[in-house]
Formats: structure tokens, C-alpha cells, sequence
């Protein structure tokens, strides 16, 4: 079959190099076809006639908007709200009892449904006074995603499946040029900051210890020795008694002794020491 670029082994054994190292994400044999799909947009916008030259003008500079854009050309979004909604109710359960404030961090915030999912659910479980003063932290790698969640705005599709009570309360519905779209509420929208974070940096913006982590289907991409790494930088992260939501493709083997299972992919952290590492 003609392909429009040339693309050898060679360039995909570079591709899953170069995302490896850049965002720790484990590329299987089977993604050659999607790596060549996404990659290739970025060769006909840059007028670049094949894969080497472009991975090749990749790693002599330091252009590291196009580094961004390579990343978030490989990497997946799949989201919605309330997904895998049997954490949502554990998290009300949870934030009651804590301590104000409460401070959340979403770790993979993607197009924004899963951190107005915890903004819905908190100020649902606290009421809106109590809720007012918590904090989302909702991080991504991918930039553009990140632009999409903080204008707050979604097709009618995108929340078909949550009650009229729910969308009344949370979203302005759009009319004229904005029908068929709702925007989240300025209520829901100010408890969540949105900002880029990789998880593979050597500092994280995150510094206080937080109530709970949300870092679902995340971990999935990521070989063993970065998941385990993570994990541990996670720990000093979250209060006594905090909790870590992981993604339902996720399950015990990802978590060590340092963490308890309370529930299907929500475990509970055991150990005491909250001090964040400067």
C-alpha cells in the first residue's frame, strides 16, 4: 500500500524513542499506523517531505513548540463526564469528612470533563459556600487540550447523558451562533486551574499535600519502572488518609505497599509522612 511519507522501522524505533523520553509514554508495535497518522498532519503543515527529516530537525534544536506539538500529536484524549462514575460518589464521601480546604489534583485533565466532573461533585457533596474555597489542580501535557478546557465550552452531545438537574444547575446554554453548545458556570469554572504538567519533569507544579489524586488511564501508557516512579512521587502528595483514583484498565499491580485498595482502582494512602520533597 502507497503511503503519502515515507515511513521506515527506523523512524518508528525513533518516534517511540523520542516520546519515551519526552513524556514517558510506551508506544507497543501496534500504534505504527496511528503514530503515522497523527505525525503526518504535522509534516504537510510544515511542508516537510519525510518522517526522517522531520525527527531529524526535531533533535538538532531546541524549537520546543514543536517538541509540544509532537507530543500532543501522540498523545490520547478519551474522556467524558462522569466517567467511571463510581469513583464520584467515594470522592463525595471522602471531601465531607476532610478538612477545609480541599484541594483535588487531576492529573490528566485532557479536554476538561473530568475536572468539572470533581467541581460538580464537590460543590454537590460541600454545598456552594463550603465548595467555594476548594481547589481543582488540573494538569495535562497536551497544550491544546488544555485551551479547550479552560473555555468551558461543550457540545450538547458531550453532556447528553447527565440529568436536566445537573445541566440546569452547572451550564448556560448557548443560543444564536452558540446553539447546540453549553458553557460550564463561573460557580464551577473558578474552583479549577488549569495548567500544564509532565509528568516526567523533574519538579512538579504541584507542591501542597492534596486530598485526593485523580490519575486515571493515565498510567496505562507508561512502562513499569516509570509507573512505579510516579507512584512514589505521588505519596508525599497526598494527605494521611488521601486518596488515588486510578482508571479501570488499572488495577492493584500498579500500587505498592504504600497504598491500600478501598474499592475498585481507589486506593488509600498508608503511610504517614506528608512533608512535600523542596
Amino acid at each position: 500500500m502507497s503511503t503519502e511519507f515515507t515511513f521506515t522501522d527506523s523512524d518508528f524505533a525513533k518516534v517511540r524513542t523520542l516520546i519515551h523520553r519526552r513524556a514517558g509514554i510506551s508506544l507497543g508495535d501496534q500504534k505504527r499506523q496511528m503514530v503515522y497518522s497523527r505525525l503526518s498532519r504535522r509534516l504537510r503543515e510544515l511542508g516537510i517531505a519525510e518522517f526522517a527529516a522531520y525527527l531529524a530537525m526535531l533533535e538538532s534544536g531546541n524549537d520546543e513548540s514543536e517538541w509540544q506539538a509532537f507530543i500532543n500529536s501522540l498523545t490520547t484524549n478519551l474522556t467524558s463526564f462522569f466517567r467511571e462514575a463510581h469513583h464520584f460518589p467515594v470522592l463525595a464521601e471522602h471531601v465531607r469528612k476532610a478538612k477545609e480546604p480541599v484541594t483535588i489534583w487531576c492529573a490528566a485533565a485532557s479536554t476538561g470533563e473530568e475536572p468539572y466532573s470533581l467541581a460538580i461533585t464537590l460543590i454537590e457533596a460541600l454545598g456552594e459556600q463550603k465548595a467555594a474555597s476548594a481547589r481543582i489542580i488540573a494538569t495535562d501535557i497536551d497544550t491544546a487540550v488544555l485551551e479547550k478546557a479552560a473555555a468551558g465550552v461543550f457540545t450538547l452531545e458531550q453532556v447528553e447523558r447527565m440529568s436536566p438537574e445537573r445541566l440546569r444547575r452547572f451550564f448556560n446554554k448557548g443560543t444564536g451562533g452558540n446553539a447546540g453548545r453549553v458553557r460550564i458556570k463561573p460557580e464551577v469554572a473558578q474552583l479549577v486551574k488549569f495548567s500544564r504538567l509532565n509528568l516526567l519533569d523533574t519538579s512538579w507544579a504541584v507542591k501542597e499535600p492534596v486530598d485526593a489524586i485523580f490519575c486515571r488511564n493515565v498510567m496505562i501508557y507508561f512502562d513499569k519502572p516509570t509507573q512505579n516512579n510516579i507512584l512514589e512521587r505521588f505519596l508525599p502528595l497526598l494527605k494521611q488518609g488521601g486518596l488515588l483514583f486510578a482508571g479501570h484498565s488499572e488495577n492493584a499491580s500498579l500500587v505498592n505497599q504504600s497504598f491500600k485498595p478501598l474499592g475498585h482502582t481507589v486506593y488509600s494512602v498508608v503511610r504517614t509522612k506528608t512533608a512535600v520533597p523542596a
